[in-house]
């Protein structure tokens, strides 16, 4: 082929990476490995093979973890974490940098290891996942720098555990290695199954950075040796990346147990694109979302939504790109997509592909053999169709079309995913409008897959809860520095043998959608005083007054969308009503507990105007990302709240919990203290009187172990948190795997709801989500 012929077809020639080092690497260790625990290689067990994709050949054979092995490595890390969680955070900042440039130096090793290992095209895992890697340990050394001056009163949490998946397997390593150790933590990682070659490459060099001995141990194995390390008693927290559906397995396994836990799920995310985008940049950005990894991206732009009128110009567009894609060697640096990771999902993608009643289209692209398959768009799809639900993960896309920017949005939102999305216009009004409407944990805007250790990462819904990056991702690896107590459950007064009865009775009755309510199911019980005086009578709710105090607070989405300062000037205005008439709230705790009351309601109103101050002021940030742009870090509400409020403090805690929530702008289904209700029940006479719009704050009073399944097992509804003293920890964290929904419970422990435990940031972390979006500038 002459020189004019190669310009004239822009055909590529082969331009093979040498796998030489790589191969001598495998050697040097016999193509074997055991386990890296304490600091070192332990002898081969129940060995397994892994190959590599592009061509079947065997690389190496590596160990399954038994459940022993597992706890040798848990135990190794618990020995090390008293001497590195006391290490002083500069110190931690080094061996974090040294890693970073341990990889650097390897870069190359690493890159070729990983594409022969996973099948990503040597381009990606070169310019792409190996800096990501480096990046990530370099950000987290400067965080372990600051770390004790800029996040005081807190602590590590102990061992933590990472299990982590096969599309990146050494970035996904760095996602959770780095912060985990900059905050003080131990670490046992299980690599996936299909991909542990980097991973046991970075536990060799580790040693070299100076990390002590048990700091980070490798298992590698199957899901079997995963569900035993998430297990394991000793660990503390456990952070995965993975399918949803073993993601809810770990939120039931895990249940009541106490263990931190993140999950960074899969997805179904939207790429949208309006008639004024650059076509042909929005076909560029395409072919990275969904051709990307071959399209084994948690965040793959794998719906399509174009606007109607360019919609037949922008598929002609895409047709011709995708048949220009080169599919071969991952070796190859002209290669754009390489193999499938394993023949299992090869076949998974296939049997959903062939399986579609819309039209498919494959690319006109030759097709090699082995463990590959080709870029494909289905169109015809309805809103319901299984593939347009449901993750393939591979390089399948799936299109429709919409006609305004509010279809846009119900089509986008219609998953029950939330992880990334990506909108393509020159209009950036319109764009930061769809960015907050869209329900995901990214927005790209004009781009996608934008990655930065700065900027947080991580989806809502059933995408998962925390985030990877940022100080809001060191955040899941720490916890308060304080020593709580066990919590004693209280009692309610029982009924005298000779009953005080007043002369007029009086009924509390719910509060739904800014309404008073007499309970579904027609019960109440009787409130008595410490003396025997029969204080009234309380309703018993039961589940379908949960539902219709959920449907009353998702009525007032709306609230959402007011602004901080309307939403402090009712926290104000509530705590001036509820001065006013502070004596009789007073008189009333007196009348429930036995105990003075004045302290107490001095206390909520002081914690109204704390959370009235937090409302316009808990402010989002610009993350300084290495990219000509920025990204914007967000604070969401969460949506609808469901709350257990504490026994001891009847009044202030129900308000300590209804203030962050309402303070971001959620909506909230409260349950007060089971003992002593009435003052939850005169509370809502507050609220009536306080301009609180109606739906926005719901009580319902009743048995806690009842109601809290009932809000635990409801789909709509966005966290529950549980102060109460009953045992409900577990079963509520078991029951909300359903739709992964966010937990914060106490576990049976004490919190002091009238001293600093009782507000802060952690109340306000809890109220919020991070939504990260994404915004290049420039020409």
């Amino acid at each position: 082929m002459t020189i004019k012929e190669i310009f004239d077809s822009m055909a590529y020639g082969p331009a093979p990476e040498s796998n030489a080092e790589a191969l001598a690497w495998l050697a040097k260790h016999k193509a074997g490995f055991g386990h890296f625990i304490n600091g070192a290689f332990t002898a081969p067990e129940a060995p397994f093979e892994t190959r590599n994709p592009a061509n079947g050949a065997v690389l190496a054979t590596v160990s399954q973890g038994s459940e022993a092995t597992v706890a040798k490595a848990v135990a190794a890390a618990a020995r090390a974490f008293p001497k590195w969680s006391t290490t002083p955070g500069p110190q931690r900042a080094r061996v974090l940098y040294a890693l970073a440039r341990l990889v650097q130096k390897h870069s190359r090793l690493f890159a070729v290891l990983e594409t022969m290992d996973n099948g990503k095209p040597i381009r990606e895992s070169r310019d792409i996942d190996i800096p990501l890697v480096a990046r990530h340990f370099t950000y987290h050394a400067g965080l372990a720098q600051l770390l004790e001056t800029e996040r005081p009163g807190m602590q590590p949490l102990g061992v933590c555990a990472a299990v982590i998946p096969w599309n990146f397997p050494l970035l996904m390593l760095a996602w959770k290695v780095a912060p985990a150790l900059a905050a003080g933590n131990t670490v046992v990682l299980k690599p996936a199954e299909y991909t542990p070659l980097t991973a046991l490459l970075f536990a060799e060099i580790s040693r070299e950075a100076g990390l002590p001995k048990g700091v980070l141990n490798i298992v590698t194995g199957d899901g079997e040796t995963g569900a035993a390390l998430v297990a394991h008693p000793g660990v503390a927290k456990v952070a995965f990346t993975g399918s949803t559906t073993v993601g809810k397995r770990i939120r039931e396994a895990t249940a009541g147990q106490g263990k931190a836990l993140t999950l960074e799920l899969g997805g179904k995310s939207p790429y949208i694109v309006f008639d004024d985008a650059d076509l042909d940049s929005a076909v560029e950005g395409l072919v990275d979302a969904i051709w990307f990894n071959q399209g084994q991206v948690c965040c793959a732009g794998s719906r399509l939504l174009v606007q109607e009128g360019v919609a037949d110009r922008f598929h002609a567009k895409l047709k011709r790109r995708m048949d220009g894609l080169r599919l071969g060697d991952p070796l190859d640096k002209c290669i754009d997509m390489g193999a499938i990771a394993d023949p299992v999902q090869l076949e998974t993608i296939t049997r959903l592909v062939d399986g579609s009643e819309g039209q498919i289209y494959r690319a006109a692209t030759p097709l090699p053999q082995g463990c590959f398959y080709p870029p494909t768009l289905i169109t015809g799809l309805t809103t319901s169709s299984p593939l347009m639900q449901e993750e393939i993960f591979g390089p399948v896309l799936v299109s429709m079309t919409f006609r305004t920017p509010a279809e846009a949005v119900e089509l986008a939102n219609n998953t029950r995913f939330g992880l990334a999305a990506s909108v393509w216009t020159e209009n950036v009004n319109l764009a930061l409008d769809m960015a907050p409407k869209l329900k995901a944990g990214v927005v790209w805007v004009n781009a996608t897959n934008l990655f930065d250790a700065a900027a947080g990462f991580g989806g809502v819904r059933e995408s998962g809860f925390g985030r990877e990056g940022g100080w809001e991702g060191l955040a899941a690896y720490q916890k308060p520095a304080r020593s709580p107590r066990p919590l004693k459950p209280l009692a309610a007064f029982p009924e005298p043998a000779s009953p005080e009865v007043p002369a007029m009775d009086r009924t509390a009755k719910l509060f739904i959608g800014g309404k008073q309510a007499r309970p579904d199911g027609g019960y109440s019980r009787a409130i008595w005083s410490p003396k025997g005086r029969l204080l009234g009578h309380v309703g018993l709710g039961n589940r379908k007054d949960i539902r219709n105090a959920v449907e009353a607070a998702h009525a007032a989405r709306g609230w959402g969308k007011a602004t901080g300062h309307n939403r402090a000037q009712i926290l104000f205005y509530l705590a001036e009503n509820l001065s006013a008439r502070g004596a009789e709230f007073a008189a009333r705790l007196r009348d429930l507990t036995g105990k003075p009351g004045e302290a107490e309601v001095e206390a909520t109103i002081t914690r109204l105007f704390t959370w009235a101050a937090w409302a316009d002021k808990y402010e989002g940030a610009a993350k300084p990302v290495p990219m000509r742009g920025i990204a914007l870090a967000l604070h969401e509400p969460v949506g609808v709240i469901g709350a257990l409020c504490p026994d001891e403090a009847p009044l202030l805690g129900l308000v300590s919990l209804m203030g962050p929530a309402i303070a971001m702008g959620n909506t909230c289904v409260l349950v007060p203290s089971d003992p002593f209700p009435l003052a939850a029940t005169d509370f809502y006479q507050v609220l009536e009187t306080s301009d609180v719009p109606a739906g926005v704050v719901n009580i319902v009073t009743g048995a806690p172990d009842e109601l809290a399944r009932a809000l635990a097992s409801h789909r709509d509804v966005d966290a529950l948190w549980s102060f109460a003293a009953a045992p409900l920890s577990a079963m509520i964290e078991r029951e909300s795997a359903g739709n992964l929904k966010r937990t914060w419970v106490n576990n049976g422990l004490a919190r002091d709801w009238r001293t600093a435990e009782g507000e802060g940031r952690e109340f306000l972390a809890r109220a919020t989500e991070v939504k990260t979006v994404w915004v290049p500038y420039g020409e």
